[in-house]
């Protein structure tokens, strides 16, 4: 193999390195949060401080790296950032980590995996992800996140037999994965259920505004920062006279903290923008069904949980899914001169869009990639 074809060989396999390690960003997380929240920790608080960790660790390579690429603020990307900030930091993760708390990790995992279908309704709807039902490659998108989706729900409702693996101990975190009782689980998964479609929802507007603010770092900082003052002004009234709450002085709150602003809403913010410049939308949230993969086997290791036939029957469908929309998506490669819409395609008609704006946005949204000026050099 020639340095060049290895070279290109790299490039092309940036996008999939880099969602991998955004899934084990948020594997680690899942534990840790899980942890933390079960020795009281406020869900409330813990958002808040991890969006200001991650607006201040982040900010500095923002500022550096981006000082002259950095486009000019408008109204419109204003509007659009604070609405990312309300989105996912505040409204999807206060209402996903308030149910975890009422019910177990695992159905917090596989409640995560409707993702995919979300994305991919709403991709199609506002024609980020073209979709022809005539065309197999369309089919096998559909069809895949359908699969995977139903392997998330079979891996959460069939356990099967126990699967007695070396490391483990059957006796250990047996009882303490159940809920608590029917109604407060029920509760929590439509807690979760209604999270993830707001998380949905914020994917798309992210995509959108990364088509016309294409600095990836520096929307993180904004989208971390809009989410650190949002949260918390909702910690605050939540959490009122509960002063002990705030207290840093907690290890779990502050492990948790710190992991999630650095890893979750920094760094992952970043990956996940600089490869949905790349490879769309639909692309990114086709991994996170690997995500409760990897927690099932991080938590066989370092919890000893118990590892059940079904769940690995599950993960098998899980993997089929992802791949059967991953063949689908490698089909997608119209010419060149039909990825261009814009961004008045994207609107009413009746909307006004500022021309400026509408002159950053012609040459960047995309029907199922999304770049920006530098966005072949992205990642």
């Amino acid at each position: 193999m020639s340095t060049k074809s290895f070279v290109e060989m790299l490039k092309s396999a940036k996008p999939f390195i880099g969602i991998i390690v955004l899934q084990f960003g948020f594997a680690g997380m899942s534990i840790i949060f899980k942890y933390a929240l079960n020795q009281g920790i406020s869900p409330h608080v813990l958002v808040a401080y991890r969006h200001a960790v991650a607006t201040i660790v982040v900010a500095p390579f923002a500022l550096v790296l981006e000082r002259k690429t950095r486009p000019k603020m408008t109204k419109s990307v204003f509007t659009k950032i604070m609405l990312l900030g309300l989105l996912e930091p505040v409204i999807d993760q206060n209402l996903c980590y308030t149910g975890l708390k009422f019910t177990t990790a695992t159905v917090s995992a596989a409640m995560s995996n409707v993702l995919p279908a979300f994305v991919f309704l709403l991709a199609w709807i506002v024609r980020l992800e073209k979709v022809n039902l005539g065309k197999i490659h369309s089919q096998a998108k559909v069809l895949g996140t359908i699969v995977t989706v139903g392997g998330a729900m079979f891996m959460t409702m069939y356990n099967g037999p126990m699967l007695n693996l070396p490391w483990t101990k059957p006796t250990i975190h047996h009882d303490s994965t159940q809920a608590t009782n029917n109604e407060a689980s029920v509760k929590g998964a439509v807690m979760i259920a209604s999270g993830c479609v707001t998380w949905s929802v914020f994917i798309i507007l992210q995509a959108m505004t990364l088509a016309s603010y294409p600095a990836e770092l520096s929307l993180t900082v904004f989208i971390c920062l809009a989410g650190a003052i949002q949260s918390t002004v909702v910690a605050l009234a939540l959490e009122w006279g509960n002063p002990s709450a705030w207290s840093l002085g907690s290890r779990p709150l502050l492990l948790a903290s710190l992991y999630s602003g650095v890893v979750c809403s920094g760094f992952t913010y970043y990956i996940q923008g600089i490869v949905m410049k790349v490879k769309g939308p639909v692309f990114v949230t086709a991994f996170n069904p690997l995500g409760m993969i990897i927690v099932a086997i991080m938590s066989s290791f370092i919890l000893s949980e118990i590892m059940y036939l079904g769940r690995v029957i599950g993960a098998l469908i899980i993997v089929l899914g992802l791949y059967m929309v991953l063949w689908g998506k490698s089909e997608d490669k119209p010419p060149a001169d039909q990825f261009i819409i814009s961004s008045k395609d994207l609107l009413p008609e009746t909307q006004h869009i500022d021309p400026v704006m509408d002159g950053n946005c012609k040459e960047l949204v995309s029907i199922d990639t999304v770049r920006g000026k530098s966005g072949e050099e992205a990642v």
